[in-house]
């Protein structure tokens, strides 16, 4: 084997295969004259022609033929296992794609969990509020967030949105009144992509403000909760996101009388042939099963705080989607 030059042989079983020297080099990403000088070589290690010209067409000659047999077999099984081993590197990894707020604050936590529960396998997340291309990107999964209606994919629930006003304790006693006359006082934080936003929440509870403003308002429910955490104001954002500062009593509700909205909001997405994959659907599992822990630990966080809840249906938030 050491007398025989690979490449001169890679380049020839190109030509031989696609019939033209222009061809074989566009394949192998070379110059034509590459390809001729190694296929001369070729053909002057063996003491003989691999080919005859006719009509502007290369044909093998018999001694030309009976090498390309074994070669493109040689090396066809040898892109045959390139490939195997392509996937299988391929199949160590698991890359997703979920909501900035979602992934730096719940899944950054617990993702080392994760990881450690299946060692052989590669985890990249991108934090995007961008739903992924299935059909034309290298994604396995998305942790969307919005009303759960994606036709042609498989939709799995993950996580509700618990909304209510949140403040610091010194930024909620800082506000005097009843209800209504605490929030026209008080700095409203928007965050702009929630599905439940200011409008609807004081409309459903009958609150008219005159001139209703945010003089803060993002489109990452982290920023927005960091804010209301540092005294910036009061944020209308899912407790969920934020069960450390609540435990810690950072954030306060601002009005524990009034019921936590409660709904669907953070789903598992992919197409269905996704979950054939056995870590796409050990993910799937692992990460349900840890959102229905703090889903239960959050209920108990604001039970304590003598908040109440009130489910809604995804029909009702229409009007708040931004």
């Amino acid at each position: 084997m050491r007398d025989i030059n690979l490449k001169a042989t890679e380049y020839f079983e190109a030509v031989a295969r696609l019939g033209t020297v222009t061809r074989a080099a566009a394949e192998l990403g070379v110059s034509p004259s590459a390809v001729s000088q190694q296929v001369s070589a070729l053909e002057a290690q063996f003491g003989v022609k691999l080919f005859r010209r006719e009509k502007r067409r290369l044909v093998l000659t018999l001694d030309g033929d009976r090498l390309f047999q074994t070669t493109t077999k040689a090396f066809h099984a040898l892109r045959n296992a390139r490939s195997a081993i392509a996937r299988q590197r391929d199949l160590r990894n698991l890359v997703l794609r979920t909501s900035p707020s979602f992934g730096v604050r719940w899944l950054g936590p617990r993702i080392a969990d994760f990881a450690a529960e299946n060692p052989d396998w590669n985890i990249r997340v991108d934090a995007t509020p961008d739903y992924s291309a299935f059909e034309t990107e290298a994604i396995d999964l998305d942790l969307r967030y919005g009303n759960g209606d994606w036709p042609g994919l498989t939709v799995n629930p993950a996580m509700s949105d618990l909304v209510m006003p949140l403040c610091s304790p010194a930024y909620r006693d800082g506000l005097d009144g009843d209800l209504a006359t605490r929030l026209a006082s008080a700095r409203l934080i928007d965050s702009a992509k929630a599905l439940y936003r200011w409008d609807l929440w004081l409309a459903a509870q009958g609150i008219a403000l005159p001139d209703l403003t945010y003089p803060f308002r993002f489109d990452r429910s982290s920023m927005a909760i960091e804010l209301a955490k540092q005294g910036g104001g009061v944020a209308l954002d899912n407790a969920a996101l934020c069960l450390t500062e609540l435990e810690r009593g950072e954030l306060v509700p601002l009005c524990p009388e009034v019921p936590v909205v409660v709904f669907p909001a953070y789903w598992i997405v992919s197409p269905p042939r996704h979950f054939n994959r056995r870590i796409v659907a050990r993910f799937d599992s692992w990460l349900r099963a840890r959102a229905a822990e703090h889903e239960t630990q959050v209920r108990a966080c604001l039970t304590a705080m003598g908040c109440s809840f009130r489910e809604v249906e995804q029909m009702d938030l229409i009007g708040g989607m931004d």
